[in-house]
């Protein structure tokens, strides 16, 4: 995989100013009010900063934490995982491997099979729908 990086000037420039908040200096949306949080759709979520595929329709599921949740990431290893010690917690930070976005974080409290609820911010995705 072919790492994008681009100046924080070309970042801006491409996201909204919500967008690049939350995948370029890792923030957090406020829970209940990003996009996809109850979109029902089957289709696949992308970065909303480089289009790499990360999350299936199929793997989402209402998880009531205020942030689309999924329990498995696309098996193509486009999702890195790493600590994340900030606000006094430890936590596992998930961030697009193409580009360093910041998505989220995983916990250990998901459903069957994978046990995992990655919760995403709806801000760092982008939805393409099929049929």
């Amino acid at each position: 995989m072919d790492k994008i990086t681009k100046t924080d000037a070309e970042w801006r420039e491409q996201l909204t100013e919500e967008q690049y908040r939350i995948t370029r200096e890792s923030g957090t949306e406020r829970a209940g009010t990003g996009p996809f949080l109850h979109n029902k759709e089957p289709g696949q979520y992308y970065c909303v900063c480089c289009g790499e595929p990360l999350f299936e329709s199929g793997a989402k599921y209402e998880s009531a934490c205020g942030w689309p949740s999924f329990y498995d990431k696309m098996d193509n290893d486009a999702v890195g995982e790493k600590e994340d010690r900030s606000f006094f917690m430890n936590r596992t930070e998930v961030h697009c491997k193409k580009c360093d976005a910041h998505l989220g974080h995983v916990f250990e409290d998901g459903p069957p099979p994978t046990g995992l609820r990655y919760c995403i911010n709806g801000n760092a995705l982008y939805f393409e729908g099929h049929e």
